[in-house]
C-alpha cells in the first residue's frame, strides 16, 4: 500500500483530494496546525476508508522540521498548504513567509526522506500571470513577474513559492522530482462548513456586496477537477514540469445571469452595468478606496480576459474539465446547505 502526504489537510482542494486517495485505496498521513481539537477535523476523519488509513499529524509551515515525521516512509507528497487571503496586514509576513518558508520546509524533509520519489505542488495561475491580457495565450512556460509586496501580494506570494520549490530541485538535486498543478479560480462544493476564498466571489455577488457588474472575466475550476488533477500527477509516472489547469472563462455579467436564474431566496444581485468604459473608470478610481489586495487586483483585472491552453494536462494527465456553469450550480446548491447563502 502506497502511502502518500498532504499538507494543510484540511483545506478546500486538499480534503477533496484526501477523498479521492481514500477512494482510491492510498494510506494518507494528512498534515494540521493542531490536533487538539479533533472535532474540527470530525470531517477528514469520517471520510471512508479514513479510520483505517488516515492518520493526521501537526506541523507548522514556519517550523522546519515539524514536516520531517510527517513525510516518513511516504511515496508521494502533495505539498497544498498555503495561506489563500487577498488582504492582510503583513504582506511578507502573512503571506509570502508562510507560502515561501512552508514550501522549502516541506521540500526539506522530503530530500531527507528516502522514501519520497516525487512531489506534487499546489501552485496556482498566479504564478502565472496577475494581469492577463486578450492578446496573449497562456501556457506553462509564462511566469508572473509583476506582483510585488504592494501589487497583489498574494499572487506574489504563490509566484515567490513556486519559484522557490524549482530553484530548490535544481540546486539540492533531491531523490524525488517535481510537479507543480496551476489552478485558476477553484470553485464547487465543500466538504467543510467553512466558506473558503473563491466560492465566496459568487456569495458575495448573492449577499449584494458587489456595487454592480463589472468587467471581470474569470478563468474557473471545479475542484473535484483539480483535486483528480493531484492524484494523477502522483499516479502518472511520465508527468513532468508545470500544468495549467482551468475550464471556461466566465464574466461577471455571465455568472450574474445564472444566478439570476436560480432564484436564490434572499438574493441581491447587481444590476447596475459597470462593465462599459465609464463604469470602468470608476471602478478603477473607487479602487483605491479598497483594502490594499483587493484594490490592486480590481486595478489589474478590470477589462482584461485572460486566455490559456490546457492542452498539456489533458495529453499528460488525461484530464478533462467540468462545464464550469454546472459547477457554480453545485457550489450554489451547496453554499445554500451549509447556510452561507439562501436566508
Amino acid at each position: 500500500m502506497r502511502t502518500v502526504a498532504v499538507t494543510g489537510a484540511t483545506g478546500f482542494i486538499a480534503s477533496h483530494t484526501i477523498a479521492l486517495l481514500l477512494e482510491a485505496g492510498y494510506a494518507v498521513r494528512g498534515t494540521v496546525r493542531s490536533l487538539a481539537r479533533p472535532e474540527a477535523h470530525a470531517f477528514l476523519t469520517g471520510l471512508p476508508g479514513a479510520a483505517e488509513r488516515l492518520r493526521l499529524v501537526e506541523a507548522d509551515l514556519l517550523k522546519p522540521q515539524s514536516f520531517d515525521a510527517a513525510v516518513a516512509g511516504c511515496d508521494t507528497v502533495l505539498h497544498m498548504a498555503s495561506p489563500y487571503v487577498m488582504t492582510v496586514a503583513d504582506p511578507q509576513r502573512d503571506l509570502v513567509d508562510p507560502a515561501v518558508q512552508g514550501t522549502l520546509s516541506v521540500l526539506g524533509a522530503c530530500a531527507r526522506t528516502p522514501s519520497v520519489s516525487r512531489v506534487v505542488l499546489t501552485s496556482s495561475m498566479a504564478a502565472v500571470t496577475d494581469e492577463p491580457e486578450s492578446a496573449v495565450l497562456l501556457t506553462e512556460a509564462n511566469w508572473n513577474t509583476r506582483s510585488s509586496l504592494t501589487r497583489n501580494p498574494y499572487y506574489f506570494s504563490k509566484a515567490e513559492a513556486e519559484r522557490a520549490a524549482w530553484a530548490f530541485v535544481e540546486t539540492e538535486k533531491p531523490g524525488f522530482d517535481l510537479v507543480a498543478i496551476n489552478p485558476f479560480i477553484v470553485i464547487g462544493p465543500s466538504l467543510t462548513p467553512q466558506l473558503n476564498t473563491s466560492n465566496a466571489i459568487l456569495a458575495d455577488l448573492l449577499k449584494g456586496t458587489y456595487p454592480g457588474i463589472i468587467d471581470l472575466t474569470w478563468g474557473m475550476v471545479d475542484v473535484r477537477d483539480v483535486a483528480l488533477a493531484h492524484l494523477r500527477a502522483a499516479e502518472t509516472p511520465a508527468a513532468a514540469g508545470r500544468y495549467l489547469c482551468a475550464g471556461d472563462t466566465i464574466t461577471m455579467r455571465e455568472v450574474v445571469g445564472l444566478l439570476r436564474g436560480l432564484n436564490v431566496p434572499g438574493g441581491r444581485l447587481p444590476s447596475l452595468g459597470l462593465d462599459n468604459p465609464v463604469g470602468s473608470l470608476l471602478v478603477r478610481l473607487l479602487s483605491y478606496t479598497q483594502p490594499q489586495g483587493v484594490g490592486s487586483y480590481l486595478r489589474s483585472h478590470i477589462g482584461r480576459a485572460p486566455r490559456y491552453d490546457t492542452a498539456k494536462i489533458q495529453r499528460d494527465l488525461g484530464l478533462s474539465f467540468r462545464d464550469i456553469r454546472g459547477s457554480i450550480v453545485d457550489t450554489v446548491a451547496d453554499m445554500t446547505r451549509w447556510g452561507h447563502v439562501g436566508r
